[in-house]
């Protein structure tokens, strides 16, 4: 939140010029620009007012009638104060009276008073013709003329002076009602507050805050710098808080790698700077990729090409806005002419064919119309988007949920490139170290820094993690030694021992602290129920199998393979070869042409899809779903069921519309793992999920005692859980011969061999 004018001067002073190497010493720049409170006297009162000293004398009696005197002469001004806060008092007093409330006299009141609040109840009381007794306050006749006015209804005539006087006030208390309930304060000069307030009722009045956010921060970098620094930065949202006093920190030309467990607020943080909810300069334009694009009759190129000539055209109006006003010297001026020259759009359109081909769009699909491709596909162009107009600030939330693991290479080899800002959630920690150079950690309402890849953040965490439960064992057997030391000492030092154990309870407090800070969330395991085996092998096969959705586009040609309850196999292959199609067939939700898939008769399947989210009711809790599955089961049983797969507490029994994407997904394990099947078919299992939410899936399968058959771009579980890989492409299933590894570096060479993969 800004704080006024002091914060105006320090913004100015406070600036990160991007055109250096990018670094700085975050924790001294914050200490140079510690601004100092502005302190606001308090009103004016009996409570906070002090006597003057003077020295004492003999006139004791004459003094303490002379203070009697001047505290009723105090009391009497009190009630014609024409100040702000004695003008809120009148308000309060009589909203009070207008609603029938009795007023009750305290005990001891000056009789002065006293006399003159009954008088006041009196003149309240009668007629409206009582509007005529006026008294020296002109202000009391104008709230009583309101007051008619108000409940009755009545035309109010009087002077022109008095007509425009009370239409003036009459606007101003709805401008009131429409803004903040604390907009009485609106004589205050602080700017800051006014713009505030401004903010909010154009949120209310545009109903651009579903998620009942409430975000502050100071901004602290130069208006035309292309760093981002937010101190004291606190996000909350339906009563949370996710981040509280933190700060964030992004340095123009690095690219971070945004972590943190399901639910604590990733992607509402992405949302908060991309609506520029605190303030973030225009100079820095931002693109978020979160959703798909919209369906319509654009072809896929035109959708992309679309969006740079969209941008062309709106950078174009803003300088010749500038020229008009006569601000050659703007610096506005060279960031607009430097985004036009990257805007180029002599080569647009094949620059946009490279960027969709990279994503596994072919030459056919090129040219479909965006209505044509399913919400997945639409994602990609989404993401062809917001690469080929390159922002100064790239936010993209999961960018490899819809990709294959070539699609994702070829992502991967391209952000790389990436000479601005990129902010990235990610699940995938291969993907993550082939990316970034910075590791943003959000964990109990702050934002942790790290310098380097995944990797180096994990290294980097389990050494502070050590060196802290070290110094804890340290100060544990301190701890100890002081205790029996006290202990000893009996009752001769008592006031002695008192002071120690402060300092035992502080020293613990500190340790509990630092352990926090590096700490991993709390960890969880869930499993899948035993299969029970006793099926004999193969327990599915396949037999010379044809299938396509028409016979002139034929997906598998004679294919012939088994699985048993030993099975581990990843499926791999481009897009469009057929995976997903596959696993429709084993699972018997299509037919083959020709050929045959056999199952046994007793055996229990169970299948995981991306539309199995779209099922859940959103508006039940987890626990009220799942019995609705499983009725068999009372209410306190599921709880605990649903709490092995990491929903814990208020997450099992608020609506599901309130949870993130991860934590409806741990529902809908625990809802595979109640099935108790034999094989277990996971289409894309991970997408939306936290790393420690992978680890605890790659464990769950490696214990799992039935068998399991794997779609996935993450390359990390892949390696985890797989015992044999099968490429699908050219209507055929092959065994791979090698690792997941060996795979990821083949399809690299297959870009090189295509002439890389250059920015566009």
């Amino acid at each position: 939140m800004a704080r006024g004018k002091k914060n105006q001067k320090k913004n100015k002073d406070y600036g990160f010029n991007s055109d250096d190497d990018n670094k700085y010493d975050l924790n001294a720049k914050l200490q140079e620009n510690d601004v100092e409170e502005e302190v606001i006297p308090m009103a004016k009162g009996k409570k906070g007012k002090k006597g003057k000293k003077g020295k004492k004398n003999n006139f004791d009696d004459f003094d303490a009638e002379m203070e009697m005197i001047n505290d009723e002469d105090e009391d009497a001004e009190a009630e014609d104060n024409e100040d702000d806060d004695g003008e809120k008092k009148k308000k309060k007093k009589k909203k009070h009276d207008d609603e029938g409330d009795d007023v009750d006299d305290e005990d001891g009141e000056k009789k002065k008073k006293k006399k003159k609040k009954k008088k006041h109840a009196d003149d309240e009381d009668e007629d409206a013709e009582a509007e005529d007794n006026e008294d020296d306050d002109g202000e009391k006749k104008k709230k009583k003329k309101k007051k008619k006015h108000d409940d009755e209804g009545d035309d109010v005539d009087d002077e022109d002076s008095e007509k425009k006087k009370k239409k003036k006030k009459k606007k101003k208390h709805a401008d009131d009602e429409d803004e903040d309930a604390e907009a009485e304060d609106n004589e205050d000069d602080d700017g800051e507050k006014k713009k505030k307030k401004k903010k909010k009722k154009k949120h209310d009045d545009e109903g651009d805050d579903p998620d009942n956010l409430n975000v502050t921060g100071d901004y602290l970098s130069h208006i035309n710098s292309k760093d981002i620094l937010i101190n004291n930065f606190s996000i909350s949202a339906f009563g949370q808080q996710l981040v509280k006093d933190t700060t964030l920190s992004l340095v123009h030309g690095r690219r971070y790698g945004l972590l943190g467990a399901n639910g604590c607020g990733k992607s509402t943080l992405l949302q908060v700077i991309a609506r520029r909810d605190v303030y973030i300069p225009n100079t820095i334009d931002i693109y978020v990729l979160d959703r798909e694009f919209d369906a319509t009759d654009m072809t896929a190129i035109e959708a992309v090409v679309d969006i740079v000539k969209s941008e062309r055209d709106n950078l174009e109006i803003e300088m010749e806005d500038i020229l008009a006003e006569g601000n050659t010297e703007d610096p506005r001026l060279e960031v607009i002419m430097e985004r036009l020259n990257e805007l180029d759009v002599g080569f647009a359109e094949r620059k946009a064919k490279d960027v969709l081909r990279g994503l596994g769009f072919s030459e056919e699909m090129l040219l479909m119309k965006t209505r044509e491709f399913s919400g997945g596909w639409r994602m990609r162009i989404s993401l062809a988007r917001a690469l080929f107009v390159k922002p100064t600030l790239l936010l993209l939330d999961e960018p490899t949920n819809h990709l294959d693991l070539g699609a994702c290479v070829w992502l991967e080899e391209y952000l790389k490139q990436y000479e601005h800002t990129l902010l990235i959630i990610s699940h995938s920690q291969d993907f993550l170290n082939g990316v970034c150079t910075d590791i943003i950690h959000m964990q109990r309402g702050k934002l942790n820094y790290y310098t380097g890849d995944y990797d180096t953040f994990v290294r980097a965490r389990a050494e502070k993690e050590a060196a802290a439960r070290k110094k804890q064992k340290i100060q544990e057997k301190q701890n100890k030694l002081m205790q029996e030391k006290m202990q000893k000492e009996g009752t001769r030092a008592i006031k002695q021992s008192k002071g120690k154990e402060k300092m035992l309870k502080e020293r613990k407090e500190k340790a509990a602290k630092d352990m926090d800070e590096v700490i991993n969330e709390k960890q969880f395991t869930f499993k899948f129920n035993d299969c029970g085996r006793g099926l004999p092998p193969p327990v599915l096969q396949v037999r010379d199998a044809d299938f396509g959705y028409d016979k002139d586009h034929i997906l598998f040609k004679d294919i012939n393979f088994g699985l048993d309850l030993d099975s581990r196999v990843t499926i791999v292959g481009p897009n469009g070869a057929g995976k997903s199609t596959l696993l429709k067939l084993l699972v018997g939700q299509i037919e083959p042409l020709a050929g045959e898939v056999k199952r046994n008769h007793h055996l229990r399947i169970a299948r995981f899809h991306q539309h199995l989210v779209e099922q859940l009711n959103m508006e039940q809790s987890p626990v009220e779903y799942m019995i609705t599955q499983f009725p068999e089961y009372k209410a306190q049983e599921m709880r605990q069921i649903i709490g092995r797969f990491g929903l814990t507490g208020k997450s099992q029994v608020i609506p599901m519309n309130q949870l993130s994407d991860g934590q409806c997904r741990r529902v809908i394990f625990a809802w595979l793992a109640m099935r108790n099947p034999h094989i277990l078919f996971l289409d894309e299992p991970t997408n939306h999920l936290d790393i420690e939410t992978i680890d605890a899936l790659a464990e769950a399968i490696d214990n799992f005692d039935g068998g399991v058959v794997l779609i996935s771009h993450d390359f990390r579980l892949i390696d985890q859980v797989t015992k044999e890989i099968w490429v699908v492409e050219n209507q055929k299933v092959t065994p791979w011969e090698g690792d997941i590894r060996d795979y990821k570096e083949y399809l690299r060479k297959q870009f090189e061999e295509a002439g890389g993969i250059e920015l566009v």
